[in-house]
């Protein structure tokens, strides 16, 4: 059923600014795929929150999140961009990671350079790896894919623990090391944004986490700064969250669900989004 993916690198290259809501379960990311985004992205705090009940800290696994990034490029058919925090470990984890990640069929993922044990981007406390072992890490993630069209993202939380400066710094030494994008997470304002795009001509990647670092930014905005990608990791999940818990306390109040009916995905709906009737 599953049909080949649009060649990320390609989309990116097209000049438009590419919107990746996060999923954290297949059934949204069909969702998303229905609502007509160019891609998924399934960041490591949605599998975490969302599906282990766990804060992100690296609690979850590379084998799990491989499992759970599987159901997901086993429905959709557009490109799947997946986080894989610090790469699980050193270099050669790195290499095992990009394999396991690429054989599934995600098109691409990024690194970060975070120590082990990570913590969320706009979290304080974060403590970083040298920029060297930074650059190993990028340099064995590009020779272990087989393809080019897997695409390696370097992210730097380095703006939240070393500065602005020491950001930029980084970022040129990732891009030389091969990186095929970079993700500078958690700038401080549309300025730094701007900066960043001044200063190098790459594939950049943005997040827009809500309740975090960086001041509110839209897509047109994005289109003008000229970045690739914007994510939105947890938007559906907070979302989610916030609806079912007004439902429950309302439900233990009333004991009944019939005044959220108009508010549910009906049966046909869910039916129609899963393609039930190709089962059949």
């Amino acid at each position: 059923m599953k049909k080949s993916k649009a060649n990320l690198r390609t989309l990116i290259n097209s000049g438009k600014t590419l919107c990746f809501p996060g999923a954290f379960n297949a059934a949204v990311a069909l969702q998303i795929q229905q609502a007509g985004f160019p891609g998924v992205y399934v960041s490591g705090a949605g599998i975490s929150n969302g599906l282990a009940g766990l804060p992100d800290i690296e609690l979850v696994t590379r084998k799990e999140m491989i499992w759970a990034n599987q159901f997901i490029t086993s429905r959709v058919e557009i490109p799947v961009f997946s986080d894989a925090d610090t790469g699980y470990g050193g270099p050669l984890q790195v290499a095992k990671t990009v394999e396991q990640f690429e054989s599934i069929g995600v098109s691409a993922i990024h690194l970060e350079d975070q120590k082990t044990p990570k913590r969320c981007g706009h979290l304080e406390g974060k403590k970083l790896i040298s920029p060297e072992a930074m650059c190993r890490k990028i340099r064995v993630a590009v020779k272990a894919r087989k393809s080019r069209n897997f695409l390696i993202v370097a992210r730097t939380d380095s703006r939240g623990v070393e500065g602005f400066e020491a950001c930029l710094t980084r970022i040129k030494a990732y891009i030389k090391a091969g990186a095929d994008a970079i993700f500078p997470e958690a700038l401080h304002s549309i300025e730094e944004f701007k900066q960043v795009r001044k200063l190098f001509q790459i594939p950049l990647v943005a997040n827009m986490t809500e309740f975090g670092k960086t001041p509110y930014i839209s897509i047109r905005q994005f289109q003008k700064l000229e970045y690739n990608i914007v994510l939105f990791p947890l938007s559906i999940f907070r979302l989610t969250m916030g609806r079912s818990q007004v439902f429950l306390k309302d439900l233990a109040k009333k004991g009944t669900q019939v005044d959220y009916l108009q508010k549910m995905q009906t049966r046909e709906e869910l039916y129609d989004l899963l393609q039930y009737s190709d089962y059949q």
